[in-house]
């Protein structure tokens, strides 16, 4: 199966389930997360915050709640048409696989439980496209379900299953310097701590 008919078959599990998606999102704590993108960011406030991967919406709402400008994408026309209307934010319908993105426009990018749907072979150019698109010094956050590096179909869905060393060597092969990282959900023991979580900056120079 090509990465195109990968990202096609994820985004049909996606657009057939937004509506039950939604409802059993929307009420995920996940500021943690945003603090940490928020938190890492060194530009004068207001940001310029691209929400990759941004469903619903519902983090594009507590970006623009903040005060900051948010920005969607999503591969799922669903998605896009309900974030839009949920948000009231600009949002943008575009594969991961095939990214169009303005060059150093973004302070952050939040890419919280997204990434891992890119085939292993596709996310080096992925993440220069995110390289490319935030301004220098600007921070990249990002959310995944950690494994041990295992790749696969997961049910209707594709998932690339990182740990945190393979992560880091990817994303450093890509330019980005490392600010942190930690295990959801907080305060629990790690083997009850599946998502990983990461903080990356764009070198200023």
């Amino acid at each position: 199966m090509t990465p195109d008919e990968i990202s096609r078959r994820t985004l049909e599990h996606y657009n057939r389930n937004a509506d039950a998606f939604f409802a059993g999102t929307i009420d995920h704590d996940v500021s943690q997360n945003i603090g940490a993108l928020l938190d890492a960011i060194e530009a004068p406030a207001p940001y310029t915050i691209l929400d990759l991967g941004c469903g619903p919406g519902r983090d594009l709402k507590t970006f623009t709640g903040l005060g900051h400008r948010a920005i969607g994408l999503d591969g799922s026309i669903r998605f896009v048409e309900m974030a839009r209307s949920f948000s009231g934010c600009e949002v943008w319908h575009q594969d991961f696989l095939h990214l169009d993105l303005p060059g150093a426009m973004f302070d952050g990018i939040f890419a919280n439980a997204v990434l891992f749907h890119v085939p292993s072979a596709n996310l080096p150019a992925v993440l220069a496209a995110l390289h490319g698109a935030l301004k220098p010094g600007g921070v990249l956050f990002s959310s995944n379900p950690r494994g041990h590096n295992e790749e696969g179909w997961n049910g209707p869905r594709y998932g690339s299953y990182y740990d945190y060393e393979t992560w880091e060597a990817q994303l450093q092969r890509a330019g980005f310097l490392p600010v942190q990282h930690y295990y959801r959900p907080p305060g629990l023991p790690r083997e009850q701590q599946p998502w990983l979580a990461s903080v990356w900056r764009k070198p200023l120079a």
